[in-house]
């Protein structure tokens, strides 16, 4: 129970050495604090205090001579890793993020969220008006997109399927992977047309000779003429009655014979640990939304027009939930 009351403690710990930008500085040879606390910019004696708890732990490794040695888990802290949590790792010690899980009661209590109560606002009209919260925010969506995206473009064929339509897929990293991969496929990135602006030099820089770029808002409209309508960590934002409006605007845009693919968790029965059940309180507090388990998707999809067809599980623990028109 000790361990498990504690675990905002070891967050908060292994955020700031994110922040500090610790794993960064320490390459493949062991470095004491005093050496690392120049090149990070903090006090040796309360960086050693720092590291060790987070050694603790298995994000750094402290050797007899008390010098600090990078970990598998450290490795995940660094900004230029093949897979970095960096920006997940310091959004979780943000100001609003934390305050808004002190008002996990509130929100169990009344079903409202805490940033309404906490700053007047949503948290999405918030992230607009605070760009200095709102670049971390995008920097941990990415890291998350850079270790997910790989894992839908591999564990789906998209055979069948010769234009793609990544609904709020962001700077397109998710519809950039699936094209790189699948050179058969054209795709559109439809986004609000303040993110399309920074999708010109994002991550479909490279395949824009089969790419577009469309502007708008998906509440209202979507673009019609896909056979496949792909979209991560959209419907979890969202409550039913607005996840609807996305689904039908799919359904009424989708060609015969047409597919509906839904990225999220897709939350398992049981007591075992799953990543999915806490995001589920994450959205909770913050937008409103929520992680759905199979039978919701079913009936969700099955109130917008669609049938839920199959569920892929991807190595990255969320899985693509597939929709034919009904």
């Amino acid at each position: 129970m000790m361990q498990l009351l504690m675990g905002g403690m070891i967050s908060g710990a292994v955020s700031a050495l994110a922040r500090l930008g610790v794993p960064d500085h320490l390459g493949s040879t062991p470095q004491s604090a005093d050496e690392l606390a120049l090149k990070v910019g903090a006090e040796a004696v309360p960086l050693y205090r720092l590291m060790r708890a987070c050694a603790a732990v298995g994000v750094l490794a402290e050797g007899s001579d008390g010098k600090f040695s990078q970990t598998p888990l450290s490795e995940l802290l660094r900004s230029n890793g093949p897979v970095s949590l960096r920006g997940w790792a310091m959004m979780n010690s943000q100001e609003w993020h934390m305050r808004g899980w002190e008002h996990l009661e509130y929100c169990v209590r009344t079903g409202k969220q805490a940033l309404d109560k906490i700053y007047g606002k949503p948290a999405f009209e918030l992230l607009n008006e605070r760009p200095e919260i709102a670049s971390v925010f995008n920097h941990a969506m990415t890291d998350l997109s850079r270790l997910d995206s790989p894992a839908v473009a591999e564990a789906y064929s998209f055979e069948g399927i010769g234009h793609i339509t990544d609904v709020g897929g962001g700077h397109g990293l998710l519809l950039a992977t699936i094209l790189e991969r699948h050179l058969h496929l054209r795709g559109t990135l439809y986004e609000t047309p303040k993110v399309i602006e920074g999708a010109h030099t994002g991550p479909l820089a490279l395949v824009m000779d089969r790419c577009t770029l469309i502007g708008g808002d998906m509440f209202t409209s979507i673009p019609p003429g896909a056979d496949a309508y792909i979209m991560k960590h959209i419907i979890h934002d969202w409550p039913d009655e607005l996840s609807l409006k996305i689904l039908r605007g799919c359904r009424a845009g989708i060609d015969p014979g047409g597919k509906l693919l839904v990225v999220d968790q897709v939350i398992q029965p049981g007591n075992d640990f799953d990543p999915g059940k806490f995001l589920d309180l994450e959205m909770l507090i913050f937008p409103g939304g929520h992680e759905r388990t199979e039978k919701q998707f079913r009936d969700l999809f099955g109130a917008s027009g669609w049938r839920l067809n199959r569920i892929i599980p991807t190595p990255a623990g969320i899985s693509i939930v597939e929709g034919r028109p009904a």
